[in-house]
């Protein structure tokens, strides 16, 4: 037996296996931050055997049905009342594998300098899913301008409101389309990520912000049957690393805040 061509194959052979052993890992994420966070921890993953697929999608539907459906492996766009309400809504039964961050939600203008400034009347414009609409809300609540019904309720709208000194106009909206129309508006309430995709700084141009203990940590979303597997758990802890806290803090200064 030829010893050398031996070796040779079975080099050969074992990097051929580890080239299928591979795993692709497929992630719906909005564009900012959570594309920006996975492609972050892309290079770390493929040093882990596990390949990352991210697809940007620019709505909040999408990304759960195609992981409810198999098409993709998992998401990272939302926070848990958000999925628990569209887990309700859809019959889907997507599950929760690790929080992430928080992006505190915040209120915008460009014809007014603060809220003491709302003219009686003035138009309000905020998301049209159950959550953040209602968590608009409870931010307009905190800043006295309305009375809610129940004072706690993240799903509440704008026909839970039982005080409206100002008799603000509310208009529900897509939340992607909110950065579109703030100068049709008076005050429009903005997720963080279409804020930052609009060019808006949250810290510096929201005129109230969330702060940071807020409950409305963003989290990495995938099925049952996946959410232990070894690549799901190997981007999991990507995904709370010391490294992302940093890119975190380093590259969104406030806006986006980590939660681990």
């Amino acid at each position: 037996m030829n010893l050398k061509k031996t070796f040779v194959a079975l080099a050969a052979a074992t990097t051929f296996s580890g080239a299928v052993a591979a795993e692709e890992l497929s992630v719906a994420a909005t564009p900012v931050p959570h594309a920006e966070i996975l492609e972050f921890v892309k290079p770390k993953l493929a040093e882990q055997g596990v390949e990352l697929d991210v697809k940007v999608f620019t709505d909040y539907i999408q990304p759960n049905v195609q992981v409810s459906q198999k098409n993709m492996d998992a998401n990272f766009f939302q926070h848990k009342p958000y999925l628990e309400s569209f887990n309700e809504g859809r019959g889907t039964n997507l599950v929760p594998v690790v929080g992430v961050h928080v992006e505190p939600f915040g209120a915008y203008s460009t014809r007014i300098d603060s809220l003491d400034a709302l003219e009686d009347g003035a138009v309000v414009a905020i998301p049209n899913d159950p959550t953040n609409g209602g968590r608009a809300l409870l931010l307009l609540q905190k800043h006295g301008l309305i009375q809610l019904e129940d004072p706690s309720k993240i799903t509440s709208t704008a026909s839970d409101i039982i005080e409206n000194p100002k008799n603000l106009e509310f208009k529900e909206l897509e939340a992607a389309t909110l950065p579109r129309i703030i100068n049709q508006v008076d005050l429009a309430l903005i997720n963080t990520n279409y804020a930052l995709e609009a060019g808006l700084n949250p810290t510096e141009d929201a005129l109230v912000i969330e702060g940071s203990d807020s409950p409305y940590v963003n989290i990495l979303v995938a099925r049952p049957d996946n959410k232990d597997s070894e690549a799901m758990q190997k981007l999991a802890d990507a995904l709370t690393s010391e490294d992302v806290r940093t890119f975190i803090l380093e590259n969104y200064e406030g806006a986006v805040v980590p939660a681990f």
